[in-house]
């Protein structure tokens, strides 16, 4: 699965909820400590998107293992040594 597809499938698996100040709150279930708060759905997921490819880029760097999602492991080519 590539980068595109991973990032949106983990999207599809996110869950919304208004807060009692009536912001909205976006989490995925398995990727601890990626969620998003904001005052719309649409700013919301935005910023979900944000944080989920932020904190890819850190599991990447620190040789982190990245959740499945639906089964499927994100899959990174090998630097070619050109």
């Amino acid at each position: 699965m590539g980068l595109s597809s991973y990032i949106d499938a983990a999207l599809a698996s996110a869950r919304f909820k208004t807060l009692e100040d009536k912001t909205r709150f976006g989490e995925i279930p398995g990727f601890q400590g990626v969620w998003a708060s904001a005052h719309s759905l649409k700013k919301c997921r935005q910023s979900l998107r944000e944080v989920l490819e932020d904190w890819i880029v850190l599991k990447l760097r620190s040789n982190e293992a990245l959740p499945a999602v639906h089964g499927k492991r994100l899959t990174v080519p090998e630097p070619s040594c050109a």
